[in-house]
């Protein structure tokens, strides 16, 4: 059988154990890499993000002045442009990466000067509407195309606002906080539903004060930043596949090491303590105020039973819902997704991917506008993956194939690049066949 570069072969495994150290946090190297390209004097990250998407962010801030040296490649150093960026004379391109989209139109949009951003096919699809509300409310001025990227800011003095995010989402929270972070006054955001506080520590660590109410963020500016020195804590949405993997063989071991254990996204480790699955936490410890820690996970003897993610749940696991949905035919009684309609606007329609994929396997699946439902008991058979050039599907479905009757075929692999290039090379390392 030919294989081509960006398809990989997936054959079931008998058993998942072993001790995985993970990349850095992609959430957390997006916001380290902004905040010390902004930020005076010189910052040190190790354990810094491999992925694709985090290094579009540096490329950005390169471009707008910061000076970045690569030390090894999870280790980075960024000379900061001191609170005044250069524009730059060509558009940034921000890759596939949404996240350094939509926070740094924040970070550019109080700055003297014009700014173009673009990015590849799917980023130009996604909604870039709800960062434009907000900014402009600040004054600041922005062009989209039909709601997409390219987007291109004339920067300059803002405003204060209060603003209220019409839905729960941490990028716009932060890109209304980057701007506030330049703005003179005092600029607030509420959300319904409390989203990832990434960027609240990392402006902490940075030197930034702000203060926070139980559904609201206010920032005072202008601040200036200061460089830091930081370890990435090991990201926890590139566990949840692992984290999944071992969750379905009884007799599974596996230890996590210094993985990133923030409240507002170790949420997976509850999903699955309730399906099951045998989660211990240890040797907690705090660095630049996130929480870190070692993870050992095992599977029940009598496998996974049932559970239903919906309302808040959905918008805290919005990354990891279709490794869940992946997995649900080998649980006892099924998943229920609901109130996942974000999932449809993410790198793909995520929603239909998975559905069109289970369908593939063999899987029953009810297919609804927010969210799925897939019945436990299920055998699922090895089939041809569409990952839709979307790496959190390749990685789903490589998971769920680990379980399945056969050999898969995963189409677009390379995807998985954009977050984490080592996946298959560790998932190798811990599958026994």
């Amino acid at each position: 059988m030919h294989i081509a570069a960006h398809e990989r072969i997936i054959r079931p495994a008998r058993n998942v154990f072993g001790s995985l150290r993970l990349p850095g946090d992609k959430s957390i190297s997006h916001r380290y890499a902004m905040l010390g390209g902004l930020a005076e004097g010189t910052s040190r990250f190790t354990k810094f993000s491999t992925g694709a998407d985090c290094a579009s962010t540096l490329a950005c801030m390169e471009a707008l002045g910061a000076k970045v040296n690569r030390i090894s490649e999870n280790s980075v150093e960024i000379t900061g442009v001191g609170g005044r960026v250069t524009p730059a004379n060509h558009p940034l391109d921000c890759g596939n990466s949404g996240s350094t989209m939509r926070m740094i139109s924040g970070l550019l949009a109080p700055q003297e000067g014009s700014f173009t951003l673009i990015g590849d096919a799917s980023l130009s699809r996604r909604p870039m509407e709800r960062v434009r509300k907000p900014l402009e409310a600040m004054g600041a001025r922005l062009t989209l195309t039909d709601g997409h990227a390219p987007l291109a800011i004339v920067g300059g003095t803002l405003r204060p606002i209060d603003f209220t995010t019409p839905v729960p989402s941490a990028q716009v929270k932060t890109c209304v906080l980057l701007a506030g972070l330049q703005t003179d006054g005092t600029t607030t955001v509420r959300e319904s539903v409390r989203t990832r506080d990434h960027s609240e520590l990392a402006l902490r660590a940075f030197g930034a004060k702000f203060t926070r109410t139980v559904d609201s963020v206010s920032i005072a500016g202008p601040q200036a930043l200061h460089s830091i020195d930081g370890d990435v804590p090991g990201d926890i949405s590139s566990a949840a596949f692992f984290l999944c993997a071992a969750a379905l063989f009884p007799g599974s071991g596996l230890v996590l090491d210094s993985l990133g254990l923030n409240p507002t996204r170790a949420t997976l480790l509850d999903v699955l303590t309730a399906l099951g699955a045998h989660i211990s936490v240890l040797n907690i410890e705090e660095k630049n105020a996130e929480l870190v820690g070692t993870v050992q996970v095992s599977a029940p003897a009598e496998g996974l039973g049932s559970t239903e993610v919906s309302g808040p749940l959905a918008a805290q696991l919005i990354d990891e819902l279709p490794v869940l949905a992946a997995i649900a035919p080998y649980t006892s009684g099924g998943i229920r997704i609901r109130d996942a309609g974000e999932l449809r606007v993410k790198e793909s329609d995520r929603i239909a991917l998975v559905v069109k994929n289970l369908r593939a396997m063999g899987g029953e699946v009810a297919e609804f506008e927010d969210g799925v439902d897939v019945p436990g008991g299920q055998t699922l058979h090895g089939a041809t993956i569409d990952s839709g050039g979307d790496h959190r599907i390749a990685m789903a479905f490589s998971v769920a194939a680990l379980r399945a009757e056969g050999e898969t075929l995963i189409q677009g692999a390379e995807s998985a690049a954009i977050s984490f290039p080592e996946f298959f090379d560790l998932l190798d390392l811990v599958a026994e066949r």
